[in-house]
């Protein structure tokens, strides 16, 4: 990581960085860490532009002794073989606050006065997970002031095919000073890879309140930061939202209105329902949102989350606390690792199968397999799907003509071409179809999601 400083009128030497950081920039300083060492020195020292590195090489037999137990998601040698040591999340969080304690502090006995100063900040994280898709850290630290880059990285670069990996290439830019943006990374890098190396207990809710006791509450994304920091430990969570919201405000951070993601789970969870489903797939469920929200309703009696990546399914079982639950309740829920375009007969017997905005991410020459394992093997009694309004992107500031939404979508459907779709799948493999849409309705473009909601034709 690096955190770089530009000379401004009210800064006038860019190298007094290093008084806020308590780190001379004529020397390369190594600390050691609980599982490794951190290195800290300067590429660059002068008065229009300093900037300080971080280099973490972290020791994987020692990371392996900080987990407290074994997952069941968890490969044999996944505590020793992963992308930790080369990544940005909770480790680099945590070398942080042990190099910059008195920075985050905001204290600068040398230069009192510069402490409140703020600088012309750009930090860099070369791998940063992003579970949730490089738009989360816009809407992340975006409330906060930074502008933000997170370009994703391809699985591999030489195999375009595979698209993109959960790491961007993140970069933020704004004026803070160092205290506010230390801060600001300490919190919220975890949250953006949505995983800690270390348990979670009370006194880790005292810290996320010290840290962004300024801030979080009237964050837009406070419920996902508060859960994600947190580990989704429900009685934490619990306990900063009513440390930090006063008593005249309403008590749930979901009080604030929807975004769009959550108006979908909520018109799906809703379809459902109102269908009288009491056995449900998540087919592609990703990281388990829908799923907790399903988990949450005692009329879902079986739920199954289905997704082909094991690390979106790891972050799904984390989310659920699964190894927290009751038995009874355990064994309402299953996790395994298939694909939407894959025949599996696991997923057949089941009252609804949801496709969440998941088409869009298949190939469009890869539709008919998709068709064929869902409508035709699987063969539910209901199917709920969704997918973006490609329409409705020109409401969209940045998202230009011809473009997607999101760098991983193969296409997006206008309103005519999704009808047509799903009108011919209804009538080949016998469902009726009907269309709803989600979000707000505009006048000419229609809304920025739909949703079509199959039901399968008894033959009398």
């Amino acid at each position: 990581m690096t955190l770089a400083a530009d000379a401004t009128t009210d800064f006038p030497d860019a190298t007094d960085l290093g008084f806020l950081l308590h780190k001379h920039p004529d020397r390369v300083q190594t600390f050691g860490l609980s599982v490794g060492s951190a290195t800290v020195f300067y590429p660059e020292a002068d008065s229009r532009s300093t900037c300080a590195a971080i280099i973490l090489d972290i020791d994987p037999v020692e990371l392996g002794r900080t987990q407290p137990r074994y997952s069941s998601s968890e490969f044999a040698l996944g505590r020793y073989v992963n992308d930790r040591p080369y990544a940005g999340a909770s480790l680099l969080a945590v070398a942080l606050s042990r190099l910059f304690k008195q920075a985050i502090a905001g204290t600068c006995k040398a230069r009192p006065e510069l402490a409140d100063r703020a600088l012309d900040l750009t930090i860099t994280v070369p791998a940063m997970p992003c579970r949730g898709g490089s738009e989360l850290a816009e809407e992340l630290f975006g409330p906060l002031g930074w502008n933000v880059e997170a370009r994703p990285l391809p699985f591999d670069e030489k195999i375009p095919s595979w698209g993109d990996s959960v790491y961007v290439d993140l970069t933020l830019t704004g004026s803070f000073t160092v205290s506010s943006a230390l801060k600001h990374l300490y919190v919220l890098l975890p949250v953006l890879d949505d995983v800690k190396h270390y348990w979670v207990g009370a006194d880790e809710a005292d810290k996320l309140v010290r840290a962004a006791g300024e801030w979080l509450a009237g964050h837009p994304r406070m419920e996902l930061i508060t859960e994600r920091y947190l580990k989704h430990r429900r009685d934490l969570v619990a306990s900063v939202v009513d440390r930090l919201v006063p008593d005249s405000q309403p008590q749930h951070p979901s009080r604030r209105d929807p975004n769009l993601a959550e108006r979908r789970a909520t018109a799906v969870i809703a379809e459902l329902k109102s269908l009288g489903a009491k056995s449900v797939v998540d087919l592609g469920c990703g990281e388990g949102r829908l799923l907790r929200e399903m988990f949450s309703e005692n009329k879902f009696e079986t739920i199954v989350g289905v997704d082909v990546s094991a690390r979106a399914l790891a972050s799904a079982e984390r989310r659920l606390g699964l190894d927290d639950l009751p038995d009874r309740q355990r064994t309402r829920v299953q996790l395994f690792q298939s694909s939407a375009t894959y025949r599996d007969a696991r997923l057949k017997g089941f009252d609804a199968v949801v496709l969440m905005e998941v088409i869009e991410h298949v190939e469009m020459d890869r539709l008919p397999a998709l068709e064929r394992s869902v409508f035709r093997e699987a063969r539910p009694m209901h199917v709920v799907l969704t997918t973006p309004n490609s329409e409705y992107n020109a409401l969209y500031d940045g998202v230009a003509d011809g473009q997607f939404r999101h760098p991983d979508h193969r296409f997006e459907f206008t309103r005519a071409q999704f009808r047509d779709w799903a009108t011919n799948v209804a009538e080949r493999d016998g469902y009726a179809v009907r269309y709803e849409s989600i979000g707000p309705v505009d006048e000419a473009l229609g809304s920025p999601t739909q949703m079509a909601v199959f039901t399968r034709e008894e033959k009398a």
